[in-house]
């Protein structure tokens, strides 16, 4: 059996119910809609960070990448020689950094503030994982990672 290219492409995405292309161009739509010049100068990225504009999901702009239990979101923000990461935490409050959103991931599960000053949340436990439900009729399925040693 032979699958057009377009058919194998959609197949690759999650369901129409949990589908993070959706999601990030929802979520860029959203961001893109703050009106930021009524924005306090602490809490505008423009102003925290250099940027000459802001803008969500184009080439040149913020691509959110994920959020977080606890309110974050985190972007994915373009460099002249690697990609580095912009943190809101979820009230404003914006961070940086300079890394890949491996070691920020790390980092932040092992309990350093990487969404701002006194932004850790340690857990030492292994990692909890929910897999989503891809149909109205599943239910979520609720693993455990591995032992981190911690």
């Amino acid at each position: 059996m032979t699958t057009a290219p377009g058919e194998l492409r959609r197949r690759r995405h999650a369901t129409e119910r949990f589908n993070l292309i959706t999601w990030i161009r929802k979520t860029a739509q959203a961001w893109a809609e703050v009106p930021w010049h009524n924005t306090d100068p602490g809490e505008d990225p423009r102003l925290l960070f250099s940027l000459d504009r802001l803008e969500f999901g184009t080439k040149g702009g913020l691509w959110p990448i994920t959020s977080t239990d606890r309110g974050e979101t985190i972007f994915l923000a373009p460099g002249t020689n690697a990609p580095w990461l912009l943190i809101e935490d979820g009230e404003g409050g914006w961070s940086q950094h300079r890394m890949s959103f491996v070691e920020w991931l790390y980092r932040y599960l092992t309990g350093e503030d990487m969404a701002g000053p006194n932004s850790s949340a340690f857990h030492p436990g292994p990692v909890q994982l929910q897999r989503l439900p891809m149909t109205a009729a599943e239910r979520p399925e609720s693993q455990q990672g591995p032992d981190r040693g911690m």
